[in-house]
């Protein structure tokens, strides 16, 4: 709401040059507000949008925040600090989309700890991925990792090493690993593994010398489930109070990122950089 920012801008001083606000609501917006409804029910008319309903939708920030990416109008987009997830990321999903290839966003959080900087995923979007399609999100994550010259090592997580209890779900990660050593050789996978032992190359070592995470501990983990995912990453943000940023959206076409509900300021400035960092390369 234009009122506001303008009132927020006063009360702290705040000196701009050549500030752009837009609210989508305002009259002055109706031509644009249709016509991104035009081209978003281009997009969508086939799947049960009428063009009413399109132009109707381009009165709600995230639509219309979307559509100004999607156009080139904005170069990221960054929300969901006053709404549910599922609400957030729908209209980015619809509007903007996944990258060509990739058949599933993952939901990554980057975590800052004494251990050194971990990438957990996937914490927010997929419920219960197959093995195949862990392998894929592990190789996203993997070259994003690389993205922040880091070189990934990949831990693909579950309650048992390596057959010790065999279920679907651990036999689930351990397919994942041998796909991504067939497929991508020269990344450093290992799993089903569990997260002590991922997170620890000396004791790796001395029970599993065999595992390439026996050489230096994972930094990037991934989780059977979203349960699991989900809660592991709450439990570091409660328990251990480290830094975080996310969850970053990995995969999308161009840079959309979603902000956690009451997320404090400075998470806001690192998921701003973040993004700036991410459209760059997109570009």
């Amino acid at each position: 709401r234009r009122k506001k920012i303008e009132a927020l801008i006063e009360e702290f001083s705040i000196e701009f040059e050549d500030i752009c606000i837009i609210d989508p609501k305002e009259v002055a917006q109706e031509k644009k507000r249709h016509e991104f409804g035009d081209l978003f029910w281009e997009k969508r008319k086939r799947k049960g949008l009428t063009q009413f309903e399109a132009r109707k939708l381009m009165r709600e920030r995230n639509y219309f925040g979307s559509m100004m990416v999607e156009t080139g109008e904005a170069d990221a987009l960054i929300s969901g600090i006053s709404r549910n997830y599922r609400s957030t990321i729908k209209p980015a999903l619809e509007v903007i989309g996944k990258e060509d290839g990739v058949n599933k966003v993952v939901g990554m959080y980057i975590m800052r700890t004494k251990k050194g900087t971990l990438f957990l995923a996937d914490t927010t979007i997929n419920l219960n991925p197959t093995a195949e399609e862990i392998a894929e999100m592990s190789v996203m994550i993997a070259k994003t990792v690389k993205q922040f010259r880091i070189k990934p090592r990949l831990a693909l997580l579950s309650f048992s090493n390596f057959g010790s209890t065999r279920t679907n779900a651990s036999a689930k990660m351990s397919k994942a690993a041998e796909i991504i050593r067939k497929e991508h050789p020269n990344l450093v996978v290992d799993g089903e593994i569990q997260a002590d032992f991922a997170l620890d190359a000396e004791k790796t070592e001395r029970i599993f010398p065999f595992s390439p995470l026996a050489e230096e501990s994972a930094n990037a983990l991934n989780f059977p489930n979203l349960e699991s995912g989900n809660l592991a990453y709450k439990l570091l943000q409660e328990v251990a109070e480290v830094d975080s940023i996310g969850p970053v959206l990995v995969g999308m076409k161009k840079s959309v990122h979603i902000l956690q509900l009451g997320c404090t300021v400075r998470e806001i400035i690192n998921m701003v950089t973040l993004s700036v960092v991410d459209a760059q390369i997109k570009k």
